[in-house]
């Protein structure tokens, strides 16, 4: 399994390190940045204290056994922290649970090696935004470990085709990866913690796996970035059942977005113009400095952050004078509406996603 593991990232942050850039406008907007303690600042490295073979050793064999799947494919920066919470008798429980699945001859997703591929893609210490999904895709070739993100030839399923178009309003820039793909693995690694409430799920039967214990997980793992990283996090909450997961978190110290979900059920209630991904970059820079902001594209061909123009020249008198009258003549463009939450908007898994995607390539095979 140590082919499955990334490199650990260096206990000190790169970018938790660089001096904030603090932008007028948009930090009075947002909120000043709060001064960091030495202590806080320090325990956005968690892994730095963490000695895992010790800490395997002192498992009972049961545990090692049960445990296997967490001690070699979970990134170290998370275990050092989950580390009590996986030996307790719930999460425990949900491992026999897993194992009885398994040995019953049920199919569950995403494979093993792929349910904390969010983990080693985004380490603890380079967080910076969280996206909040639910269950995993039940369908072959789908989960693998990070929410909305299919794997390749899958074509991207209908939410995140929406997720796609909502991006494009943000950045005209974007492209969509090719052949419809839906891989959002560099995302991931650029910092987009992409997590589902459950991380498992069995082949074909929507929120299988529900209730077994995952969701008490992964609100932890929700619960220690707002408590741990002091910096700041940008957390997208897409759905009623996603915004119940980031009720708690400190508004001060974090950016919560959210917005219907990106379903095609719900969209078209606010979230194509709900601009999340344009706002975390704004808010990112003004605690991370320039070097926050998170690059959306998913092409090696294409990029969403600012490039470096040629300094403007000089503007004669001439110019001064065609520039006001221009602007006299110019209306004032209307302010953009501001993305509403819908608290009624019923839940959306993956069955539909499901039903939704067999209905579009019916439609598209009828039209050829």
């Amino acid at each position: 399994m140590s082919n499955l593991k990334r490199k650990a990232a260096s206990t000190g942050n790169e970018n938790e390190a660089k001096k904030t850039r603090a932008n007028g406008s948009i930090a009075s907007f947002f909120g000043a940045v709060p001064k960091l303690a030495g202590a806080a600042a320090a325990s956005s490295s968690p892994a730095a204290k963490f000695d895992k073979a010790k800490w395997v050793e002192g498992l009972t064999a049961e545990q090692k056994e049960l445990l296997k799947l967490e001690i070699e494919t979970l990134h170290d920066s998370w275990l050092a922290l989950l580390k009590d919470d996986v030996t307790t008798k719930e999460f425990l429980e949900l491992k026999k649970f897993l194992n009885r699945e398994t040995a019953a001859g049920k199919k569950w997703f995403p494979p093993k090696e792929d349910v904390y591929s969010w983990s080693r893609h985004t380490p603890f210490n380079e967080v910076k935004v969280v996206i909040v999904g639910q269950d995993p895709y039940h369908n072959v070739n789908q989960a693998h470990g990070m929410a909305f993100s299919v794997r390749p030839p899958t074509p991207a399923p209908p939410s995140l085709r929406n997720m796609y178009i909502a991006l494009k309003k943000d950045y005209p820039s974007f492209v969509e990866p090719a052949n419809r793909g839906g891989l959002l693995i560099p995302w991931a690694d650029r910092g987009v913690l992409m997590l589902n409430t459950c991380l498992t799920v069995r082949a074909h039967e929507a929120n299988s796996h529900a209730n077994r214990g995952w969701e008490r997980f992964t609100q932890k793992v929700i619960d220690l970035i707002a408590q741990k990283r002091t910096r700041g996090v940008v957390f997208m909450a897409w759905g009623t059942p996603a915004s119940k997961r980031v009720q708690k978190v400190d508004k001060q110290r974090h950016l919560v977005l959210l917005s219907v979900h990106p379903s095609p059920l719900s969209a078209s209630r606010g979230f194509f113009d709900c601009g999340h991904f344009k706002s975390a970059n704004a808010w990112l820079i003004t605690r991370y400095g320039d070097d926050g902001e998170i690059d959306w594209a998913l092409r090696p061909d294409n990029t969403t952050k600012k490039t470096i123009k040629e300094a403007p020249k000089k503007d004669t008198k001439e110019d001064n004078e065609e520039k006001k009258t221009k602007d006299s003549e110019e209306e004032e463009e209307p302010k953009a509406k501001k993305p509403e939450f819908d608290d009624d908007e019923e839940d959306v898994d993956s069955d539909e996603e499901a039903a939704l995607e067999e209905a579009l390539k019916l439609a598209e095979e009828k039209t050829k």
